[in-house]
């Protein structure tokens, strides 16, 4: 989306705006698919939960990763007016709540849309069989995320050396275990990480079944990096690695499943904001905008994830720094942004902000979000 248009939306709605672009979210949709054509996307909901975005993905044909029944309610208004058995297919093939800790309540609620869901504990296996037996599992594995700039390995995952265990005591609990999850952490730069987890889940089915337990499908989670800068391998080269290593490993009769959230939606979303206030500090020009991180910059703390705030005045630029509306010192979107010579009014936005950003933005200090305007829906 170029700049006049981001500037005609700003002066048309105001600020802080978050726009998002639905034509980048299919073509990242239709990207992924094209480099992963034997897996099947499951937006990982989280990311970005707005329903115009699930509306999209769903009109594509896509699945869905859901982590709470609120995210799963997002989704089921898409095809609650389906024929019940549609219906129920629909969360059969396409929806996984990916959580693997879920509340006896949620396992209540969940029990009658017989879903596939996540766990990685006998803990977690008795709830489910006490308050979701109709549900179908998915061990998740603790794998290596070295180098993603979001680690999970330390909050979920079974130990490898474990898992046929865990498989065995959801069978012995009269569960079925449909096949084995992993996530390699969030914005993964380093494809070793897939290609060890692969290794490691192929030894995994291959134990399974020398104990009775046929496993029917591959979840290889999320991670899958957004093109924040040129550091970021090149998508088209990780996937080669990663399908060359499923296709060697896995039987074509074994479904693949993955997460894919920031890839999809990161680049379809930017931020206008506008300069509230100015002032010199220790020889630094400093900047107030509307917008800030306990808002549509909340990646900064929560993602560990820089976004360059760009100005669209020209002029010499020099290291800037730019804080948020709020009283909280913490509300620092940047300390040396490159910017021109700001003055009280002018429009200053960032790119690439689409994924973990308006999704947990509050209203701390009295501020309010961003307004939400979608542009290129169909």
């Amino acid at each position: 989306m170029n700049q006049k248009t981001l500037l005609a939306l700003a002066h048309e709605h105001g600020t802080p705006l978050f726009v998002v672009d639905h034509a980048e979210l299919r073509k990242n949709y239709r990207l992924f698919k094209k480099h992963f054509p034997r897996v099947q996307a499951y937006y990982a909901v989280k990311v970005n939960s707005d329903p115009a975005i699930v509306e999209t993905i769903y009109k594509l044909g896509g699945s869905f990763d859901v982590a709470s029944m609120q995210e799963f309610h997002t989704v089921y208004r898409f095809i609650k007016q389906l024929p019940a058995k549609e219906r129920q297919d629909f969360i059969w093939d396409k929806v996984i709540y990916a959580n693997p800790i879920k509340p006896i309540e949620t396992l209540r609620e969940l029990d009658r849309y017989k879903p596939l869901v996540t766990y990685d504990n006998q803990e977690e296996v008795t709830k489910i069989a006490e308050h979701a037996p109709h549900a179908g599992l998915a061990l998740r594995l603790r794998v290596p995320n070295t180098g993603s700039m979001v680690e999970l390995s330390s909050k979920f995952g079974a130990l490898p050396g474990e898992a046929v265990d865990l498989i065995a005591y959801a069978h012995d609990h009269g569960l079925t275990v449909e096949g084995l999850s992993f996530h390699v952490g969030s914005q993964c730069t380093n494809p070793e990480n897939y290609i060890q987890a692969i290794h490691l889940s192929a030894g995994i089915f291959a134990e399974a079944e020398s104990r009775g337990f046929k496993l029917q499908l591959l979840d290889i989670g999320g991670g899958f990096p957004a093109a924040y800068d040129a550091s970021v391998p090149r998508f088209a080269d990780l996937a080669t690695r990663i399908n060359h290593e499923i296709n060697r490993l896995f039987p074509k009769e074994i479904e693949i499943l993955a997460e894919p959230g920031r890839f999809l939606v990161a680049s379809a979303g930017y931020a206008v904001s506008k300069v509230i206030g100015k002032a010199v500090r220790e020889g630094k020009r400093c900047y107030y905008v509307n917008d800030g991180v306990y808002h549509t910059y909340s990646g900064v703390i929560f993602d560990h994830c820089p976004y360059p705030v760009k100005a669209f005045k020209k002029g010499p630029t020099e290291p800037s720094a730019v804080f948020g509306p709020t009283c909280d010192a913490l509300d620092t979107i940047g300390l040396s942004e490159q910017l021109p010579d700001l003055q009280l009014g002018d429009y200053v936005y960032s790119e690439n902000i689409g994924a973990y950003s308006a999704a947990s933005s509050t209203h701390f200090n009295g501020f309010p979000p961003a307004t939400v305007v979608h542009v290129n829906q169909e």
